[in-house]
């Protein structure tokens, strides 16, 4: 296994030590006081989240750098590659990721329980699930002009993003692959070599970006070349690694297994990507109404340049969902309820004072840093003008993903999935059309609209966790494990 074994709660264990002991252990420990247990928890956090942030962002980045490099071609490729990146591919990003993150549950829990086999089972019944869905997501690729044309984005932005979706295709793919994967390393804690292989294809992407971009001068199709092919090796290199040997306790090669008990992963897949989807579409409905008010390539560009800066800030608290999904799942199916629990409170903590930090410096240099993405003096006022609101998505998105983390390791997905239906769109959705359309805030008030959905999304996961009998999270893990070993014994 890699990384330090004293970081993880499966390695290095005595295998005499029962559970009751473990968690007396939790409690009252041998002398140890609250800030040495705090100190501990944070060094597994970090340990778990610092390669998950640098991977977030790196693999954001690849988007993020394309479109800022587009930004300088002219403004209507800057709307257009700004909404297919959140609007259509963000809804092939938002599916394959939430399908995918059903693992963090599964396998985290697999994990912390010791039942190492299962992980690449649940590896390859993830691969199945999210390759079909890949199939039919490219009918929404292919024909997406019309359908943006449909949901009123102007003619010249909806053209030109229909025709680079089309070019974003292997892409997609390279999601499916991608996404199921990280969550398979996640739950092992082998945080570091998706790190390594991220870094590597941002090299290659910054690389292919001004050969394509800048000195070949081929537009969105040597921007679309760049990112199919960058997120093609991120697939590849993370593959190989696998069936090369860093896995050897998890995969044991491809099994008919992976085929048995599809129907219950496919609903915990379909929960996932409901949940995580309804929240990474949440802000992508800026965009979508940006179109629909007065000089929409100004508003788009505006609103896709503060989403991409929030985009990068958000991977962020992204990391940390993927280290405490990890700590809850492995506590969990470990049996220690009360460890779960201590480590949602340090995480939280940590997330707010990192993500106020980062609101700070943003609302301080509102003037200056929209020159990053664009040479438009009226696209930069305008980003300058509703930068408050960009610093109150960092500043709620500091604390959401992190309870929706623990409620993939929890196994709570369908749960929160109502929850963001009703918070994203019945409060969300219908408070900024009234806002910004209706009452004629604008901008301003469709952002603010959507903030106030995303508010009441937090407020509603946080009464959750503090309630929650933490003791019978652990008795679900164990029927999930007994369900699985029925299979084993047919």
């Amino acid at each position: 296994m890699d990384g330090d074994e004293s970081l993880h709660p499966m390695l290095g264990e005595d295998k005499e030590t029962t559970e009751e002991e473990e968690e007396l252990k939790w409690r009252v420990g041998s002398s140890s006081s609250l800030w040495k247990e705090t100190c501990g928890e944070l060094k597994m956090l970090w340990y778990l989240a610092g390669p998950a942030i640098l991977t977030s962002i790196f693999q954001y980045s690849l988007s993020s750098v394309t479109e800022t490099m587009v930004g300088h071609i002219g403004t209507v490729e800057l709307a257009a590659v700004g909404v297919q990146n959140l609007v259509i591919a963000g809804i092939g990003f938002g599916v394959m990721l939430g399908m995918g993150s059903a693992l963090e549950t599964l396998c985290g829990q697999a994990f912390g329980a010791g039942d190492f086999n299962m992980l690449g089972i649940y590896l390859q019944r993830s691969w199945i699930i999210l390759l079909t869905t890949a199939f039919f997501l490219s009918f929404f690729y292919i024909f997406s002009t019309p359908i943006l044309k449909i949901l009123g984005t102007s003619d010249s932005i909806a053209e030109m993003a229909g025709r680079f979706s089309i070019y974003m295709l292997p892409e997609l793919y390279a999601y499916a692959i991608n996404f199921p994967i990280q969550k398979f390393l996640q739950a092992q804690s082998k945080v570091m070599v998706m790190t390594w292989i991220s870094a590597g294809a941002l090299v290659l992407h910054l690389f292919l970006s001004w050969l394509c971009i800048v000195k070949l001068g081929l537009g969105i199709v040597g921007a679309a070349i760049t990112l199919d092919v960058s997120w093609v090796f991120l697939a590849v290199g993370q593959l190989y690694y696998i069936m090369g040997g860093g896995c050897k306790d998890t995969w044991t090669g491809f099994s008919w297994l992976a085929f048995s008990n599809l129907a219950e992963f496919l609903w915990l897949s379909l929960s996932s990507a409901v949940m995580l989807c309804l929240e990474y579409w949440s802000l992508m409905q800026v965009l979508l109404f940006a179109g629909l008010l007065k000089n929409p390539e100004i508003e788009v560009g505006a609103s896709s340049i503060c989403l991409n800066v929030d985009g990068w800030i958000y991977m962020i608290p992204v990391g940390f969902l993927a280290a405490i999904s990890v700590r809850v799942s492995n506590e969990l199916g470990a049996g220690r309820p009360k460890a779960a629990k201590f480590s949602v409170l340090v995480v939280v903590i940590l997330s707010m004072i990192i993500q106020t930090t980062c609101a700070v410096i943003i609302l301080l240099t509102r003037y200056d840093f929209p020159v990053i993405f664009t040479d438009n003096e009226l696209v930069k006022k305008r980003v300058s003008k509703i930068s408050v609101f960009l610093c109150l998505s960092i500043l709620i998105g500091g604390i959401q993903p992190v309870f929706s983390g623990v409620a993939v390791g929890a196994g709570w997905q369908t749960t929160v999935a109502y929850i963001n239906i009703g918070c994203y769109y019945l409060v969300g959705l219908t408070s900024a059309f009234l806002m910004g359309l209706r009452f004629g805030l604008g901008l301003e008030g469709v952002w603010g609209g959507l903030l106030l959905g995303m508010l009441l999304q937090t407020i509603i996961l946080l009464i959750i966790t503090l309630k929650t009998d933490w003791e019978g999270q652990v008795s679900c893990v164990g029927k999930r494990k007994n369900l699985e070993l029925g299979w084993f014994v047919e």
